[in-house]
């Protein structure tokens, strides 16, 4: 996580420079429910895209292809369902840390499913936290989530009784699930909050709600194009050609400072969606990491 905050970090910045590109993803569902996702990004020396699977009874399957950006040599085929996980912990945290108002240290985590452990991860390497609140519908998931987080980090993570209760003194808020509706209320949310809804990328589900929307001074998305395709947050709540009068805006211009929180006040929100790009660039640090260690030359000869 410590490698992918800062290669995270480093894509941002160079969206904001034109040294890399993203492509939005796209979907192909069938009659059967199976959808075929892709999405794709260069930076560096690197390009490729991250294909997937998913299916409402039978699960997702990652795959993560990498080729060299100067031959379009495929150089690897990586597995990319923890990949995914890390890299959308680490731009949680990216966004934590610019946005979240100076001390923030309490934390309420909304989802304890497949992406919460990540999410709380990269925030735990941003920020100094006191405390930490996990809910979810499932009382033997967010008590297990609970003891192992508490375990693993060595902080304090404690089981909500409910959802108001994990994030109504919380600086710091995530939403992880699954939800179609709104898993918090704006009421719940005190000045001065930062939250990052990770959940949802269809344009019909939402995690928050538009009245807290409403109050946030900055809302910000990785990329305003693939929200404009997949964010029911937003969709939901603003047609998309109003955003600008809303104050959204792209984490590449958080990143470079031309965007971002003004006082300690306000609400801010990020709304991530996830890129290709992100995942092309941890993909690269692995695939550099196998090669530089004289173990990676021949699992990816053997993958190509």
């Amino acid at each position: 996580m410590k490698d992918a905050l800062s290669i995270v970090r480093g894509v941002f910045a160079d969206l904001a420079s034109g040294a890399a590109k993203n492509q939005a993803r796209r979907r192909l569902s069938l009659p059967s429910g199976a959808v075929l996702h892709s999405l794709a990004g260069a930076t560096g020396n690197y390009f490729g895209t991250k294909i997937y699977s998913t299916h409402p009874k039978f699960g997702a399957h990652f795959l993560m292809m990498l080729y060299d950006g100067a031959t379009g040599k495929p150089l690897s085929i990586l597995e990319a369902n923890h990949l995914g996980q890390i890299r959308t912990g680490a731009a949680t945290g990216v966004a934590t840390d610019l946005l979240a108002a100076p001390g923030a240290d309490k934390v309420g985590v909304i989802g304890s499913g497949f992406q919460a452990r990540t999410q709380l991860e990269a925030i735990l390497g941003m920020r100094v936290v006191q405390r930490v609140r996990v809910w979810s519908r499932d009382p033997g998931k967010r008590d297990r989530f609970a003891r192992q987080c508490s375990q693993d980090f060595g902080i304090n993570v404690e089981a909500a009784a409910s959802a108001q209760q994990a994030v109504e003194d919380a600086s710091i808020v995530v939403t992880a699930t699954f939800a179609k509706d709104p898993v918090i209320e704006a009421g719940w949310i005190s000045e001065g909050t930062h939250i990052n809804a990770i959940g949802s990328n269809n344009a019909q589900r939402r995690e928050i709600p538009a009245e807290l929307l409403e109050r946030a001074s900055v809302v910000a998305v990785d990329s305003i194009e693939q929200a404009s395709l997949e964010s029911g947050d937003l969709l939901l709540a603003w047609p998309a050609e109003t955003w600008a009068s809303k104050n959204v805006v792209e984490l590449q211009q958080v990143v470079a400072r031309k965007a971002g929180r003004t006082s300690r006040g306000q609400i801010t929100i990020f709304k991530s969606n996830g890129l290709g790009l992100q995942d092309v660039a941890v993909a690269a640090h692995v695939y550099e990491k196998a090669i530089s260690a004289g173990v990676g030359q021949s699992i990816a000869l053997m993958g190509v």
